[in-house]
């Protein structure tokens, strides 16, 4: 072959190399699902820690690292390296959900006393209790204004305290019953409706609500989960979707499957996931974020029946999930027909999972 016909091969080649390379970066910068982990999250650790009572959300204080469980009439706080109690915190009614604000106290919604009960962080020590509306349930502290909002289930309105005087400043309306609530960190609240299948956005300044959004298809919303950089919200369905919702319009422009009985979400962003907790199927979906558009379904995890709640390590890599073991349901003729087997004492359980 002579010296032209090389050149011609070598520049062809060049050339290839060249637009595939090209087409590699693209890929890779356009967020593309291609590049998304399969199986991003395996379960590492699997901790009995017991405890009495039944739960529901659970926190990760940002400050100490520790893991809040709400138990009932008490909150567990859990070392999450070693996943031993480090504190209890009692004297609870029916507690839902735990909060912290920055740089200052702790807030418990606890729906049996229709009461908010702020704690000291070091001595886990419940300071005082704020009156709220009837059963607060979901609770989301709001930095831009420094006020904790507890959503009250029973009254279906929303409870505003400010933390610098543990004060109430005002109880807003609600046009349904409230689930789970995020902030954006820019000076609004959103909040699922779950019996209107909404959700509701207050402007935390004004404390006025400023829109109401559809979510169909999706029904019976309960956990929710926020990309705050992008401005998208994800809402976890009774009807096994995820509604993913834009922050700019209120449109819905994806509806992912997840598993059977959802009650709680969050969004990692690290590696843009967003996750839903199914107690129903004992999974844990996993959504990856292809861009702001787009959206796919990477991971069903297996985790156990009943872990329906969820919430994540600080830097967004650790996932934890509590649930424990039931016996038989009680007949219906004695127990009454909505009764709910017993749990197995000390069967409490702690599931870390991770990638």
């Amino acid at each position: 072959m002579n010296s032209t016909a090389n050149m011609r091969t070598y520049k062809l080649l060049r050339r290839g190399l060249l637009l595939a390379a090209g087409t590699l970066l693209t890929m890779m910068t356009s967020g593309s699902s291609a590049f998304a982990a399969e199986n991003p999250f395996h379960i590492q650790y699997s901790w009995q820690i017991g405890g009495e009572g039944g739960w529901d959300y659970i926190a990760v204080d940002p400050q100490s690292g520790l893991l809040y469980i709400t138990r009932a009439d008490h909150v567990q706080v859990i070392d999450r390296k070693s996943g031993k109690q480090v504190a209890d915190i009692t004297g609870l009614h029916h507690t839902h959900g735990v909060v912290f604000a920055k740089g200052g106290n702790g807030y418990i919604s606890d729906g049996g006393g229709d009461q908010v009960a702020v704690f000291d962080r070091k001595t886990y020590k419940i300071l005082r209790t704020i009156p709220a509306g009837t059963n607060p349930d979901g609770i989301s502290y709001e930095p831009v204004t420094r006020t904790v909002w507890a959503f009250n289930g029973r009254s279906n309105n929303v409870t505003v305290i400010d933390t610098k005087s543990d004060t109430v400043l005002a109880t807003l309306a609600l046009p349904g019953k409230p689930e789970f609530p995020v902030a954006d960190g820019k000076g609004n609240i959103y909040d699922n409706i779950e019996d209107k299948s909404e959700i509701v956005r207050f402007d935390a300044r004004s404390r006025k609500l400023l829109a109401i959004w559809p979510l169909a298809p999706c029904k019976s919303p309960s956990g929710l989960a926020i990309d705050r950089v992008h401005g998208i919200l994800f809402s976890v369905c009774d009807n096994q979707k995820m509604a993913v919702v834009s922050t700019a319009t209120g449109k819905v422009i994806a509806t992912p499957a997840v598993g059977d009985g959802p009650d709680a979400a969050r969004f990692s962003e690290d590696g843009g996931y967003a996750l839903s907790s199914n107690g129903g199927s004992g999974t844990l979906t996993v959504v990856h974020e292809d861009s702001p558009q787009h959206f796919s379904v990477v991971q069903n995890l297996p985790t156990l029946k009943g872990a329906r709640t969820l919430t994540l390590s600080p830097d967004g890599s650790k996932v934890y999930l509590v649930t424990a073991k039931f016996g038989p349901r009680p007949m219906a003729a004695t127990e009454g027909p909505h009764s709910r087997p017993p749990m197995i004492p000390d069967s409490f359980t702690l599931i870390v999972a991770g990638r």
